[in-house]
């Protein structure tokens, strides 16, 4: 599947257009090295998102049904985890941030789910909305986008529950996960490219999922629409500094594989750190 071309033409991943395999600049849109050192027809093979949605969905997957099994007994209704296996893995909010000091949670969060039903809605979200990002920025930025979302998302929610933890729908939560505050940042991104670029059309679609995500936060309990807001202004903030108007660049790919490496390593270290806090 990855096999390297070392002869002929491939298309730019950033324009489209036709380039020779080890053309060093693209000649229309002057992207460095476009043919990815001849990998670029195998990584067009894995879609417009370089395999990015289906990475989500098989880790965050993974890691809802290892909270299940970490805590059989504590086990809630509808397959819902218990406190005890979310914060091993590494749910932040401002208990796991403020009192335990495990603030890289918020780089973990967004790869957890309380619930069956919570991960459904969120993994039908990320495959509507992460394509569709990916063909307007380029799938890295798209991944750091993402990225950058949950963490300015969790960090809203964590400092709101430790400093106005008392106040109704926006005082934050003491402890927080679900891929909802990157979703908002996707429509963030969106939001940005709409104004950007002008088209009414992207703006508005963003825009209106947002409204529409945002008033059922405010509707049904439990609802963090803390790590929605952060999450969103993290997506449109990233969205201002990536510049989806210029073409995407070969760092942007190592930014969003950076992005992917230090997430793991973070789960890792919410499990080893964790484990001791929870057993005593």
């Amino acid at each position: 599947m990855f096999k390297r071309q070392t002869t002929g033409s491939v298309i730019c991943t950033s324009c489209g257009t036709l380039v020779g395999v080890n053309d060093a600049v693209c000649y229309s849109c002057n992207r460095r090295n476009p043919g990815l050192w001849g990998y670029a027809p195998a990584f067009r093979r894995l879609g417009q998102d370089l395999g990015f949605v289906p990475l989500v969905m098989g880790g965050t997957i993974v890691l809802y049904v290892l909270s299940l099994l970490v805590d059989v007994a504590g086990m809630r209704p509808i397959l819902a985890p218990s406190s005890m296996a979310i914060r091993l893995l590494g749910a932040s909010g401002s208990y796991p941030v403020f009192v335990e000091g495990r603030w890289w949670t918020v780089l973990t969060a967004g790869w957890l789910h309380g619930g069956l039903l919570h991960i459904v809605l969120n993994m039908l979200w990320i495959r509507q909305l992460a394509p569709a990002v990916a063909e307007l920025y380029g799938p890295g930025r798209m991944v750091i986008v993402y990225t950058l979302a949950g963490v300015v998302g969790f960090t809203f929610t964590s400092v709101a529950g430790r400093y106005i933890g008392f106040l109704p729908l926006i005082g934050g939560a003491q402890l927080s996960l679900g891929a909802s505050a990157p979703i908002f940042g996707l429509l963030g991104a969106l939001v940005y490219y709409g104004n950007r670029t002008g088209s009414r059309h992207v703006r508005e679609a963003g825009l209106q999922y947002a409204l529409m995500m945002g008033i059922f936060g405010l509707i049904m309990p439990g609802i963090d629409n803390q790590a929605h807001l952060g999450g969103f202004v993290g997506g449109y903030v990233a969205g201002l500094l990536l510049d989806p108007l210029k073409p995407e660049r070969i760092d942007h790919l190592v930014g969003g594989a950076a992005c992917l490496v230090v997430t793991l390593v973070a789960v890792v270290a919410s499990f080893v750190t964790a484990l001791p806090l929870l057993l005593n």
